[in-house]
């Protein structure tokens, strides 16, 4: 989850280089309950990990370097 479409969009770059993720990320917008403004929406970068090869713990420090956190499903 991260706080805005632009830092959603440089976390999804980097996954590829730092992490090795091939997949293209699915970014999804997450509107706040109640909120219709695009200012108040939240940012999600979905990655399929089927094989569970990434940390949890390292993703959610990486996203953090970008004021996010991790989500797990």
């Amino acid at each position: 989850m991260l706080p805005d479409r632009d830092a959603a969009e440089e976390v999804a770059q980097e996954l590829a280089g730092r992490f090795g993720v091939t997949d293209e990320p699915q970014l999804v917008r997450d509107a706040l309950a109640g909120e219709d403004d695009a200012e108040d929406a939240q940012w999600l970068v979905v990655v399929d990990d089927p094989a569970a090869r990434l940390d949890p713990m390292v993703l959610d420090d990486f996203v953090a370097e970008y004021e996010g956190w991790l989500e797990a499903p």
